[in-house]
C-alpha cells in the first residue's frame, strides 16, 4: 500500500512540484467502540493468576552480536588513509530487520560529524523522499554508504578506498538480507553494479546485486537534487518504480506463502 496522502503531499512539496487535491473528501470514520471489560471475580473467590507465555526472542536476536562486532570493526577501521582525517565512522541507521536498504556514496561533514548518514539537507530531503512511499529511518529502512569514512572536501571515493571498504557493506546486506536495494547517487549505483554506465542509463530498470539477486532500483542523490531542481520530478518517478517493484515482491512472497 502507498503512503498516506498527507506525507506524499510532503515530498512533492519539498520537490517544489504542484499538487492538486480534490475537494469534499470524506470525512475520518469514527473509532470503533472499546470492547467492554472482563466481568470482575464474584465476591469471596480469588481469580487465578495469569501466567504470562513465555516471550520469544525478538526476531533477529541471533545476529545481534555480528551486527555489533562489525560496527565496532567499522569505527576502529584502518584499512585506508581515510581513518587519518575523519572524525569518526559512519556505519549506517535503521532497523536491522529492514525491507528496504538505502545505499549512498560517502559520509559529508555533517555526517562525520554526528556519526550518522545522510543528515543535513541531503539527510531532510531523503527522509521527506522516503517519507512519500511510507518509508522512514527510525521503523523500517536501513540507510549506509558505500564508503564508511568522510574523504576530505567531500572529493569522490577513489578505487582503493572503495575497495578497503565495500566489504563492510556487503557484510551488512548479508545480515539485513534486504528485499530491495535502492542506491542514491551515480557512484553508488556504479560500485553496487560493478559498471561504468552512467547513471541515467541505470535509472528505470531493476538490476540485481550480489548472491541473493537481491533487486536494486538506482535514483539520483538528494545533494544533486538540490543542485538541479528541474531533475526531481524524474526521482520522484524513480521513487514509485522502486515501490511497485517492492510490492510485486512482497506480493509474490505472499501468494508463496513466505514472509513478507
Amino acid at each position: 500500500m502507498g503512503p498516506p496522502a498527507q506525507q506524499r503531499r510532503e515530498y512533492l512539496e519539498a520537490l517544489g512540484i504542484e499538487t492538486w487535491v480534490p475537494r469534499g473528501a470524506a470525512p475520518p470514520t469514527a473509532a470503533a467502540p472499546a470492547p467492554p471489560a472482563p466481568p470482575a471475580a464474584a465476591a469471596g473467590t480469588t481469580a487465578p493468576a495469569a501466567r504470562a507465555p513465555a516471550a520469544p526472542p525478538p526476531p533477529g536476536a541471533a545476529a545481534a552480536p555480528l551486527w555489533e562486532a562489525l560496527r565496532a570493526e567499522v569505527l576502529g577501521c584502518t584499512r585506508c588513509p581515510l581513518h587519518l582525517t575523519r572524525t569518526q565512522g559512519v556505519f549506517g541507521v535503521g532497523p536491522r530487520r529492514s525491507d528496504w536498504l538505502v545505499v549512498g556514496e560517502a559520509p559529508g561533514a555533517e555526517e562525520d560529524r554526528r556519526g550518522e548518514p545522510f543528515v543535513g539537507a541531503a539527510g531532510q530531503l531523503l527522509d521527506a523522499m522516503l517519507r512519500a512511499i511510507g518509508l522512514d529511518r527510525a521503523t523500517n529502512v536501513y540507510i549506509a554508504n558505500i564508503l564508511k569514512s568522510r574523504p576530505p572536501n567531500n572529493r569522490d571515493p577513489r578505487p582503493e578506498e572503495v575497495a578497503a571498504c565495500m566489504p563492510y557493506l556487503t557484510r551488512q546486506i548479508a545480515l539485513l538480507k534486504p528485499k530491495i536495494i535502492l542506491a542514491v547517487g551515480r557512484i553508488a549505483a556504479q560500485n553496487l553494479l560493478a559498471t561504468e554506465a552512467p547513471l541515467g542509463r541505470l535509472r528505470g530498470a531493476v538490476h540485481h546485486f550480489g548472491e541473493l539477486k537481491t533487486p536494486l532500483v538506482v535514483t539520483y542523490h538528494p545533494a544533486y537534487l538540490l543542485r538541479t531542481p528541474a531533475e526531481k520530478r524524474k526521482a520522484w518517478e524513480d521513487l514509485k518504480f522502486a515501490r511497485n517493484v517492492y510490492q510485486q515482491l512482497t506480493q509474490v512472497a505472499a501468494t508463496d506463502g513466505h514472509r513478507t
